[in-house]
Formats: C-alpha cells, sequence, structure tokens
C-alpha cells in the first residue's frame, strides 16, 4: 500500500511539475534613464552578422543633401504652392538602433541626435487620436467628423481691424463644412480614403504630389469616402486640426502626457506645424501641428525615443503592464486598408504578402517617413529596429534580412 502511495505521489508530483509549460519570461521594458545594453551573443545573436547589417546600413545611407531645406526645394518644393512653411533642420548621419527583446544589441550612427523624422510623425498622431477614442472624446471611428469640429477662428497679430473689402467674407475657418467634407469619417482620416476637399495653411489639398493631368487638380468629382488610398499631407494636417478641436489642447502636450512620459522617453522631442497654423483656443493661441516634414515641421526626435515607440506597438499599447494603447486600437490600426492592403492607419505600413518587405516576415509593420526614416516592428521575433537616413525599401529589405539572419534559429 505504501509502495503504490509512493508511485502515485511520484506520479502526480511528475505530472505538475514537468506537464505544465514553463513560465513565460516577463518583457523586458528600460526604465526612463536607463536602458540595458547586452552583447548579441549573450541572446544568441551571431555578432558578425550584427556589424554586417550594421555595415549596410552605414554603406546605404541616403544620397540626398543632409540640409533638409535644400532638401526640400529639390523635391516637394518643386510642387504648386511648394514653398516652406515650417522649420527644417540640418540632419545627421546615417543612425540606428536595434532592439532584441527590448535589450540593446547593437546602434550605429548618432542616436542621441534629435533629427527630422518627417512621416513617422503620422504614428505619432494617429496614437493621440487612438488615445482620444480609447477615452471617448470620440465615440467610434466611423463617426463623421464634422460634428466634433466647430468654427475655428485663425489667430494673427495682423491688425485686428477688418477692411471694408473683406466684409461678407468667411471669418472662421469650416475645414468639414462642404457636402463632401460633411460625409468624412475619422477611419478615412486615418486610412488616408478621405478624398478631403480644401485647403489648409495655404496648401491646396490637390497641390500635394499634384496629379500629372491638370485638369484633374481643382475640380474633378470628388470618390465617395473610403474607395480610394491617396497619400496627402494636406488631409493629414486636417485630421491633425480636427484631433486638435477634440482634446481642446494642444497635441504635443496630449503625446507627452498620455505616450511619451509613460514610456520614458526624453524630454528633447519637440512636434511643430506651421508658423501659419496658429488657431485661437479658449482664449490662447495654439499651434496646430503638421502631419509630417512635407513642407517643413513635423517631429524632431532622437532614435531612442523612436525606438521606445517602437517596442509601444510591439507590445501592442502596452507598457510594462500599463495599457497605452487599447489593443481594440492596435488591432484596428494593423488591418489592411481595402483601398490598400499595405496601409493601415497612417503611419502603419503593413507588410500584407511580404510586399513591403520580401524577406521580413508578413506579419511584420513599420513606422516610415521620408528621408527614410524607419521603424520596423516584428512581433514574431520580438525585433525592433530604428534606421535613419536609409536610402530606399530595397536598402531596408537588404538590412532586416541580415539583422533576420543574425536571431537564433528555432
Amino acid at each position: 500500500m505504501r509502495k503504490n502511495l509512493y508511485l502515485l505521489a511520484t506520479l502526480v508530483f511528475c505530472t505538475l511539475t514537468y506537464g505544465q509549460k514553463p513560465a513565460k519570461k516577463a518583457a523586458y521594458f528600460p526604465s526612463a534613464n536607463t536602458w540595458e545594453h547586452v552583447s548579441p551573443e549573450a541572446l544568441g545573436l551571431n555578432q558578425d552578422t550584427i556589424r554586417s547589417a550594421l555595415s549596410i546600413a552605414e554603406a546605404t545611407e541616403s544620397t540626398n543633401p543632409r540640409n533638409m531645406e535644400i532638401n526640400h526645394y529639390r523635391t516637394f518644393g518643386k510642387e504648386p504652392f511648394g514653398e516652406a512653411t515650417g522649420p527644417f533642420a540640418e540632419r545627421g548621419p546615417a543612425t540606428g538602433i536595434i532592439l532584441y527583446q527590448g535589450y540593446i544589441v547593437a546602434t550605429w550612427g548618432d542616436p542621441d541626435r534629435c533629427d527630422m523624422t518627417h512621416s513617422v510623425t503620422k504614428s505619432f498622431l494617429s496614437s493621440v487620436v487612438g488615445v482620444a477614442v480609447d477615452k471617448g472624446l470620440i465615440n467610434r471611428v466611423t463617426d463623421k467628423v464634422a460634428p466634433y469640429v466647430p468654427p475655428i477662428e485663425l489667430f494673427t497679430t495682423e491688425d485686428a481691424h477688418r477692411s471694408a473689402d473683406l466684409i461678407g467674407q468667411p471669418q472662421l475657418l469650416t475645414p468639414f463644412a462642404t457636402p463632401h467634407n460633411q460625409t468624412i469619417t475619422w477611419d478615412q482620416l486615418l486610412r488616408q480614403t478621405s478624398d478631403w476637399e480644401g485647403t489648409l495653411w495655404g496648401k491646396p489639398e490637390w497641390a500635394d504630389r499634384p496629379d500629372k493631368d491638370p485638369n484633374q487638380w481643382i475640380n474633378r468629382p470628388r470618390n465617395p469616402g473610403g474607395t480610394v488610398w491617396e497619400y496627402n499631407d494636406v488631409r493629414v494636417n486636417a485630421l491633425a486640426l480636427a484631433a486638435t478641436s477634440v482634446w481642446r489642447r494642444p497635441l504635443p502636450q496630449v503625446l507627452k502626457e498620455y505616450i511619451m512620459d509613460p514610456i520614458g522617453a526624453s524630454n528633447t522631442w519637440r512636434w511643430t506645424g506651421y508658423r501659419n497654423s496658429w488657431i485661437v483656443l479658449d482664449g490662447q493661441p495654439v499651434q496646430s501641428v503638421s502631419g509630417g516634414g512635407h513642407w517643413g515641421g513635423g517631429m524632431f526626435i532622437n532614435a531612442w525615443d523612436m525606438a521606445r515607440f517602437g517596442l509601444l506597438t510591439l507590445h501592442r499599447g502596452n507598457w510594462n503592464g500599463k495599457q497605452l494603447l487599447s489593443d481594440q486600437w492596435v488591432t484596428e490600426a494593423l488591418t489592411p486598408t481595402k483601398a490598400n492592403t499595405g496601409y493601415g492607419y497612417m503611419n502603419w505600413f503593413l507588410n500584407t504578402n511580404q510586399h513591403l518587405l520580401p524577406d521580413a516576415p508578413a506579419s511584420a509593420f513599420m513606422h516610415i517617413g521620408n528621408g527614410n526614416n524607419l521603424i520596423y516592428v516584428d512581433p514574431e521575433h520580438e525585433l525592433v529596429v530604428v534606421a535613419r537616413w536609409i536610402q530606399d525599401t530595397k536598402a531596408m529589405n537588404q538590412l532586416i534580412q541580415k539583422i533576420l539572419s543574425a536571431l537564433p534559429k528555432k
């Protein structure tokens, strides 16, 4: 009897001990002031391959001028109404960070330097919209935007008296007043499928990457919302203005409180708009910030803070147990847009069918800005890569492929 009881107890112990799955290792999140550096070998990565990846990143630096203002007038500045209205700055060298399982395994260039990050700014913009949805300031993304945006007074330091020839002309900005714009939803603005019409901050929407046929610029019929995808910074800025009305606060303050401070970002990033994008909000002048650097402005940020944001999105909006962006919001951000299945919410680029980066998994996604600025996020491999001033998507794919080849084989 004792022998049988002993065997039974042993069987139960073994079942409880060995039948269970091993406890999952807790995810690592860096504190505000420290970030643990770990050698690639300590995490099972191939050191020589990582060195080769860094060589690729440095060798494929963008050949465009480092002076961002000069670069602007060589590119977007050639468009109609292409004059710069926001600040530019000289950029630094090719720069980046590789995170594996949250730890820093490699860096190159100058990660401390605050540079323009161009349209990666859109991912920060969509995040403050996401927080507004999570907090109920916006009921649903399928809501029409117009009811959320009252007429807006522009801030100006010019003579307060209106001349007689201005009598009868609108005194307030109503960006969602046209019949088409009244139909636009938050989701359509986030997915760049709104076909918003109008002029904002001196930039007509048709002047951003204008159609080759000038006859299409001004009077073409509007596409129903959600049917046609078009990357357009004027419409992005309309979203930023609408979000500012919803929050009733400057968006950089919102981003700092709800995203950047909780993830331990530095105090050095700045989010700017244009010199003419000022409104009056509750009796105070407030700048409506831009969603990129198309005409200057946008986010000026270092690579460390970009990496922290990438790590936040890797963990689906959760930072060390605190849900900063709801899992539902991240799911929607990663849902392919019908009119462009490689795009979610701005500026979450999806690797649907491995089209964007053929050597990366289809589950990977990226926050991408001109320049090129890249935050690569790969949940399947617990990998985040920041690569700044890399030449093109071909170089991005080559870099990511090399880093993936250094990971331990599963």
